[in-house]
């Protein structure tokens, strides 16, 4: 296979902007102050495997149900736009319960898969995304993305302090908002390319 470094790009940018590190940045601070710590190798390590396991076993669920990759991307792109115009308006349309009582370590180990490895990091919009970039890119292309998007994310984790302190409210708002119009796009462009193949 030709290596195609325009198509890493791509769906390594795709998928730093789905996964929004950076804007998750707040949540990240919250729950570090809410368990105590964060065990940032357990995070990165389960968000990893969530993100792999499904982009391989993910086409088994689909056939399961009936469906193609096809309309999976399609609907995909459906809750990409939805996700980049909750980034761009500000306004909550996907919620969550994001509630802990536990503290000390066990609630570290707990907290490192459930909410930050899922649904934060390795959520509905991330293995959706994944989904549909298998439509349209190889394999060894997504793998890569979700590779370089953990080690973004380990690095990110590492230093939630320091990029609180640089970035401040506003410019974690005007980042998100950045990324929730590339989000748009991204969805626009995977519809309209997934849409043809119902037509055939």
């Amino acid at each position: 296979m030709h290596f195609d470094f325009d198509h890493l790009l791509t769906v390594v940018f795709t998928l730093f902007a789905v996964i929004d590190v950076i804007g998750s940045v707040p949540l990240f601070i919250s729950y570090k102050e809410k368990l105590g710590g964060l065990d940032e190798k357990r995070i990165t390590l389960f968000s990893g495997i969530i993100m792999i396991a499904f982009l391989f076993v993910g086409q088994s669920l689909l056939n399961v149900f009936g469906l193609t990759i096809q309309s999976f991307a399609v609907a995909g792109a459906i809750v990409l736009f939805l996700l980049g115009l909750e980034m761009v308006l500000g306004h909550e349309i996907f919620k969550g319960d994001n509630s802990t009582s536990q503290k000390g370590a066990a609630s570290i180990r707990a907290g490192a898969i459930v909410p930050i490895s899922f649904p934060i990091i390795a959520g509905t919009a991330s293995l959706t995304t994944i989904m549909s970039l298998k439509a349209n890119y190889d394999k060894l292309y997504i793998i890569a993305g979700i590779l370089i998007n953990l080690l973004i994310v380990f690095v990110v984790l590492k230093s939630l302090g320091w990029i609180q302190r640089v970035l401040g409210a506003g410019g974690m708002l005007a980042i998100r908002k950045f990324f929730g119009v590339v989000l748009l796009a991204m969805a626009v462009k995977i519809f309209s390319t997934n849409l043809a193949a119902f037509g055939k």
